[in-house]
């Protein structure tokens, strides 16, 4: 939305993921309304993952998902089509190779438009995830990370799809800490964008600086969007990614193969490392754009 030169956003696919899918939709359609983008087309999903119940994360993001936010009855409508719907009609009719999917949540909705209408990866341009990790361990199992772990089998189709992959795993997102400096900068630039950012930082910041004892919580999402910006900031390397989708043990644990210590073909750009003061410049720079709107 700040990056219209760069970036032409199609649509908005929401999914059941930190909360249930009816708040999850009605979420996305408030930070529409919040940035002004009341036009962009806002998609319900999936309510539960393809083969297991659903699992929810209100200890962390609070009993609406958004906590932090003054939650409103937005503007922005809720489309009639579903969004796996949404998805196989836009790919299907897109050119070939045209259109870059950002999944920051559960792969629910792209895993199920994949196994029911495979023909759609030829629109497909790349796929940018927020999911998974290798060093860092999990943040909802000993082993896997949330989006993985809710749907491990949805992540499994779209990591085997065949299309390119860039993944943002916990070993990145840990990296780029919302220090009180760095929200008080955010929260300095003055607008409705910035100030719904910093109120929401401040609030993930309590449960992750007591969790991990870190100077504050990490950025997730957003590094899926500076990767498409800005990919210089980054450091990947491209090489196996499976998801365990049987172990109850280990349920949705990324087996990232680093050093190519198996045959298994390389499917995933893994992010390993990322440039934080650059990713925090770039963060203000494109959320001091909504002061001038």
């Amino acid at each position: 939305m700040a990056s219209p030169d760069e970036l032409d956003v199609l649509g908005i696919t929401t999914v059941a993921g930190n909360v249930p899918l009816e708040l999850t939709q009605r979420n996305a359609r408030m930070m529409c309304d919040i940035a002004g983008q009341q036009a962009l087309p806002v998609f319900a999903g999936c309510e539960k993952p393809m083969v297991l119940d659903a699992i929810t994360a209100e200890y962390i993001h609070g009993d609406t998902g958004i906590d932090g936010v003054d939650v409103f009855e937005p503007e922005t409508p809720l489309q009639e089509q579903h969004a796996v719907d949404y998805l196989i009609e836009t790919l299907l009719f897109a050119e070939k190779g045209s259109v870059t999917l950002v999944l920051t949540g559960p792969m629910t909705n792209l895993g199920t438009a994949i196994e029911r209408e495979p023909k759609i990866l030829d629109g497909v341009r790349e796929i940018v995830s927020m999911g998974g990790a290798m060093r860092e361990g999990g943040n909802r199992s000993p082993s896997a990370e949330f989006n993985i772990l809710v749907d491990p089998h949805a992540a499994d189709i779209v990591y085997n799809c065949g299309k390119p992959i860039t993944a943002m795993g916990l070993d990145i997102t840990h990296k780029v800490l919302s220090t009180r400096e760095r929200v008080a900068r955010i929260r300095e630039l003055g607008n409705n964008v910035a100030e719904a950012t910093a109120n929401m930082l401040s609030f993930f910041h309590r449960y992750d600086t007591k969790k991990y004892g870190s100077e504050g919580a990490p950025l997730h999402d957003p590094c899926t969007v500076a990767w498409l910006l800005r990919p210089e900031l980054f450091e990947t390397k491209h090489c196996n990614v499976s998801v365990e989708t049987e172990s109850e043990l280990t349920l949705g644990h990324t087996a990232v193969d680093f050093w190519h210590v198996t045959d298994r073909p390389p499917n995933v750009d893994w992010a390993s490392d990322i440039n934080a003061a650059g990713f925090y410049d770039l963060l203000v720079e494109r959320l001091a754009r909504f002061g001038d709107s």
